[in-house]
């Protein structure tokens, strides 16, 4: 056992946060830490690392063991230092080992006037420190630390840049950067992909599912949990409860768990009634008495079940509309966006039209939350926007939370609005984001993360808008908020443009996606799902022209950030078709030989499809992803079968429509 709670209690004044709780954590274990906003997640984190002390009971941590906590607090820290020499930090051993190398050097360098076993025990110590440096990796540490900084999305130019020029977001990539290659045998990460972009999240994916220690992750992202951990913890109800699987696991089980509970009360509520119907029945006659007298002892002693109540926040959120636009809502013309040397487009047109539900998704930098701004009217540029017809328009910004005026209470933060609502309407409103009664007296400086977020969009809410404009909109809010959002955002019946890095958000909200690509808008018209399974396809067209063509063979590219090696496959040598003859004599005999041809090809399809199937339970395996020779061979097996899928695909489409023609 790493680390672990036995028996603990913890409170915040008269409120309970657990009681009784008990919770190891062992090598190798990657688990999502997961509990509505206010149940104390992070407080289990600082229990672990001792800045909380539990009220009753022990944490336990094993003598040996080191723990990394990645939290919001350490954006406090600034230097001037550069984000290499910042990340460089997590190597303190081997900046001491190099001091005392170069102290050791020099001494041997002026030991001439030396005797010689002072000399030779130099020496020795010198040598020896060598070996220890060699055998810490020191060597290689100013590679690793470029490698893993620019896995979370920095640029070989930023590295000397000074971490104070960066901004929040950026600074917190550099400090789990450090985090990650100090390697602890225990990695706390409270929310690590709230200022991450998708690539970044892809690489700390695969970072992770191969990270010898154990991880604990506390994430409102669905799709996250999901690839990453094999075990969820859930803070409900003042108790930790376990579930040993990912979180799509863990809501069914859930369910089941909770359909159990509800039946065993029932069943137990039933037998109650009926020991009491007997008990009052016969406890008057005498020759039953005696058998009522034992009911009543056996009922008293039994356990009584509470019934299930879920304790689930009903966040009501319902976003309505004044008035309905026109059929465009906003028109961008010959649009061009720089700063200083950065061109974020050049030249660029889009138009988004009554009902779009737009992702603007990409990397870092790529200038998402800056056109959004320029969409939104506050960031200047060259060329022109043009707003359609009865276009009512609500910006939610990443900045938003900040704009916030801490010495406002919640109401008096509505109020400055100006809605022209009554303070009754407000405090409707804001009931359906859990503020109710004395809550909205509540100063926005006391807030949670998740509180002020939940502000920020009531704001936005009560302006009627038939257009929003949402940068980041599920940073701060826990999972079940998530889908709350998710879920009235498809009820809404206005337009929206949002940049979220959240891969389940957008999948559930998103009618179609823009990306930035070579200082254009391109757009895809489809869902998250469909945009990705298309970007998929174009990669290994892609690849396959580039094999193709000329039969030149393609380099093959050199192993970055523990990315697994897929070899390149042997070409799927197709299923030769006939060439159908149009002639009528002929044309039954082509019709039944193509038959034949098809039902080969059918079956081959079907084939791969049960491989690539069973692949993919394999990978969701964590016998599988914890053996990283496993997975690599997976991934290598999964590569060539789709491979041969989308040989065999394109072969079966082409010749079903032969045989249509013929049989035509």
């Amino acid at each position: 056992m790493l680390a672990g709670f036995n028996n603990i209690t913890f409170e915040f004044g008269a409120r309970v946060i657990v009681e009784d709780a008990t919770w190891h954590i062992h090598p190798g274990e990657r688990i999502g830490l997961i509990g509505y906003n206010g149940t104390g997640k992070s407080t289990m984190l600082k229990l672990f690392v001792g800045e909380y002390l539990p009220s009753a009971g022990t944490v336990e941590k094993g003598r040996d063991t080191t723990i990394g906590y990645l939290h919001q607090d350490l954006l406090s820290f600034d230097t001037n230092d550069s984000i290499l020499e910042v990340a460089m930090g997590a190597f303190e051993k081997v900046k001491q080992l190099e001091k005392e190398i170069e102290t050791l050097g020099h001494e041997l360098e002026n030991s001439t006037n030396m005797d010689a076993d002072k000399q030779e025990i130099l020496l020795h110590q010198y040598t020896d420190k060598l070996h220890d440096l060699e055998v810490l990796g020191g060597y290689t540490i100013h590679h690793r630390t470029e490698e893993v900084l620019q896995g979370l999305g920095f640029k070989n130019a930023d590295l000397g840049r000074p971490y104070k020029e960066f901004s929040g977001g950026w600074r917190m990539r550099v400090l789990l950067a450090k985090m990650i290659l100090q390697a602890p045998d225990l990695l706390l990460l409270d929310e690590p992909t709230n200022h991450l972009d998708l690539p970044s999240i892809e690489w700390l994916e695969k970072y992770l599912v191969h990270y010898q220690g154990s991880v604990v992750i506390v994430s409102h992202d669905k799709f996250f949990l999901d690839r990453m951990v094999t075990k969820i913890v859930e803070v409900y109800q003042q108790q930790l409860h376990i579930y040993t699987g990912n979180y799509s696991f863990y809501e069914k089980e859930k369910a089941i768990r909770v359909d159990l509970a509800q039946k065993a009360y029932e069943n137990q509520q039933d037998y109650i009634r009926q020991q009491e119907r007997f008990i009052e029945r016969f406890k008057a006659k005498a020759s039953k008495a005696a058998q009522a007298q034992s009911a009543l002892k056996k009922l008293d002693k039994i356990e009584r079940l509470d019934q299930v109540e879920i304790e689930r926040p009903n966040l009501r959120i319902n976003f309505q509309v004044d008035r309905q636009p026109g059929k465009v809502l906003v028109t961008l013309k010959h649009v061009t966006k720089r700063f200083g040397e950065l061109t974020i487009v050049e030249n660029a047109e889009a138009e988004i039209e009554r009902g779009d539900k737009i992702a603007l998704i990409g990397a870092n930098g790529k200038g998402k939350s800056t056109l959004l701004r320029v969409i939104a009217g506050v960031e200047p540029f060259e060329g022109e926007r043009v707003w359609g017809h009865n276009v009512q328009e609500s910006f939610y910004a990443q900045h938003q939370l900040e704009a916030l005026d801490l010495n406002n209470d919640i109401l008096e933060e509505m109020q400055t609005s100006r809605s022209g609502k009554t303070e009754l309407e407000l405090r409707s409103l804001l009931g359906c984001f859990l503020f109710s009664g004395d809550d909205v007296d509540k100063k926005i400086k006391i807030l949670s993360g998740g509180e002020k977020a939940r502000v920020a969009l009531a704001k936005v809410i009560v302006s009627k808008a038939n257009f929003l404009m949402l940068d980041e909109p599920t940073n701060h809010l826990d999972i079940h908020s998530v889908e709350l959002l998710a879920d009235a955002l498809n009820k809404y019946e206005g337009s929206i443009i949002m940049v979220s890095h959240d891969r389940y958000f957008i999948s559930k909200t998103a009618n179609k996606i823009w990306e930035i690509v070579d200082q254009e808008i391109k757009e895809f018209k489809g869902g998250y799902t469909e945009y990705v399974e298309w970007k998929e396809r174009m990669a290994k067209q892609q690849a396959a022209d580039q094999k193709n063509n000329k039969g030149e063979k393609v380099k093959e590219q050199p192993v970055k950030n523990n990315e697994p090696v897929v070899k390149k496959q042997e070409p799927v040598k197709p299923i030769e078709a006939p060439k159908p003859q149009f002639n009528n004599n002929d044309r039954k005999r082509d019709l039944l030989q193509l038959q034949k041809q098809f039902s080969k090809v059918e079956e081959q399809v079907n084939q791969l499809n049960k491989q690539k199937a069973q692949i993919e339970i394999n990978l969701a395996d964590p016998a599988y992803y914890s053996d990283k020779n496993k997975f690599q061979q997976l991934e290598k097996d999964y590569a060539a079968v789709q491979q041969k899928l989308s040989v065999a695909t394109k072969q079966y489409e082409e010749m079903f429509e032969k045989i249509m023609e013929l049989e035509g």
